[in-house]
């Protein structure tokens, strides 16, 4: 059994942090799918940003588009969507066989509507109604606009992937949002089964404090962060709130490690997957993470349910200054800005073949 199938076996999913046109015309992903275990896949801005600038898979299908007038912004949701639809597919026999707690993919309305509650929700039903695929999730950040939106999107029965969530009590917040939404249509008499994920980001924290802290303190933020974080998931799954919830068919909203590649060069390349291995989670996984763990990985531990020594480690960092709720609230900021920096790079990139159309013209 390799390191892939032990973590399937001990109850965690692993989803690809990534997804290109070339992962799906070469048979990659597919292989993936057969060999390494790996049960679905996330996508975001700056990952479709990396893959339009890195590959000329997507240029024609630019120039086709914007010949037809298409506009950057929708141009890209088609491409995505093409792309995203394909993925869906390979992943439906796992959707189905797991009645639907596996097997997904997501796609993020624009990042520019991180603080913009009504268009965020105007935007997830559109764009899952475009893509016509059961197992397909739309990410809406956990910001402060971004939970009204998490739960009227619940509630209209759309699946979501909440993401951009840094801590324990911004996890806690989305879960109550998707609970909300849940409860709603259950009073209203809806069928309660709408799926959710909720992303936790783990390796930026160990990012923002690198070179900060004491040296036996780095690469152990993010890992703590995620200790207190599964305790409170857990601790979810067994409140009466829940358990009324569920009796009335309603669904649990899986805890979903994200951020899980290691950014420390003097640090394990596996780091992460190893301290986040954890029954009833998702682990999405970047593919050269993913890749090195099916190689030279190993378990040697599940994460405790009572948050093991997190609040011991977190005292550590306190003792040197280091405000956790701050700095959650700071990397939320931040990532939503970066998201928006890549949306416009990548409009950027999407306008380059077409500005190659018009001078040949």
């Amino acid at each position: 059994m390799n390191p892939t199938q032990q973590l399937q076996k001990l109850g965690q999913s692993l989803w690809l942090d990534n997804i290109t046109r070339d992962l799906l015309t070469s048979g990659t992903l597919r292989s993936y799918i057969r060999e390494l275990s790996v049960t679905g896949l996330t996508s975001n801005p700056s990952i479709f940003d990396l893959a339009i600038k890195n590959s000329h898979s997507y240029d024609d299908a630019i120039r086709q588009k914007k010949a037809k007038g298409k506009s950057s912004e929708g141009l890209f949701f088609e491409l995505a969507i093409e792309d995203l639809r394909e993925a869906a597919d390979l992943f439906a026999p796992i959707h189905q066989a797991t009645g639907g707690s596996d097997g997904w993919v997501s796609l993020e309305v624009s990042p520019s509507l991180a603080y913009d509650a009504p268009g965020t929700v105007e935007a997830a039903i559109r764009l899952h109604d475009e893509a016509q695929r059961h197992n397909l999730f739309i990410k809406i950040p956990g910001t402060h606009e971004g939970l009204k939106a998490i739960e009227e999107t619940i509630f209209r029965g759309v699946p979501v992937n909440v993401t951009l969530l840094f801590s324990a009590s911004q996890y806690i917040a989305a879960y109550d949002a998707y609970l909300r939404g849940v409860e709603r249509r259950i009073a209203r008499g809806l069928d309660p089964m709408v799926h959710s994920v909720a992303s936790m980001f783990i390796s930026r924290w160990d990012k923002a404090v690198m070179g900060r802290v004491p040296r036996h303190l780095e690469d152990r933020l993010g890992i703590a962060i995620a200790k207190r974080t599964y305790k409170a998931y857990r601790e979810m799954l067994s409140s009466p709130r829940w358990q009324s919830a569920a009796k009335a068919g309603a669904l649990p909203q899986r805890l979903l490690w994200a951020s899980t590649g290691t950014k420390d060069p003097a640090a394990s390349d596996v780091l992460y997957i190893k301290a986040l291995a954890a029954p009833e989670t998702i682990n999405t996984i970047p593919e050269k993470t993913l890749l090195a763990f099916a190689k030279h990985g190993a378990l040697d531990g599940v994460m405790p349910i009572d948050g093991g020594d997190a609040e011991d480690t977190l005292a550590e960092f306190a003792a040197v200054y280091v405000d956790v709720n701050k700095l959650a609230a700071d990397l939320q900021c931040e990532g939503a800005a970066g998201f928006v920096t890549a949306w416009n790079d990548l409009l950027c990139q999407i306008d380059s073949p077409a500005a190659t159309l018009r001078a040949a013209g």
